[in-house]
């Protein structure tokens, strides 16, 4: 599964229903890079039950802002477009994984 991309003009619309797991990140983080491999394992391992997306910070600042993104990685669930769990840093896969289970 391809993970989606989200943009300002999309994000409401598509987190409103069912679960999303979104990355909040960008292309010269570090730590970003360190996380993407777990995200796209994600995508791939919870297709059909949660959406896995990512937000690049860079070219989406007004997403970062209006969640309080002052770290990357961070990653947000959000379930029927409320923020169920936030992540800053780096995480183990377990708790993204067990986060989503719930």
């Amino acid at each position: 599964m391809s993970l989606l991309h989200l943009t300002t003009a999309d994000f409401d619309e598509k987190i409103r229903s069912g679960k999303y797991l979104v990355d909040f990140w960008a292309d010269w983080c570090g730590p970003c890079k360190m996380v993407a491999p777990v995200i796209e394992e994600l995508s791939v391992e919870f297709e059909g039950k949660v959406t896995v997306a990512k937000v690049d910070v860079d070219s989406e600042g007004a997403l970062a802002s209006r969640f309080g993104i002052t770290g990357i990685p961070t990653v947000i669930l959000f379930e029927d477009g409320a923020i169920k769990e936030r992540f800053v840093g780096v995480q183990p896969k377990a708790a993204y994984a067990a986060a989503m289970g719930n």
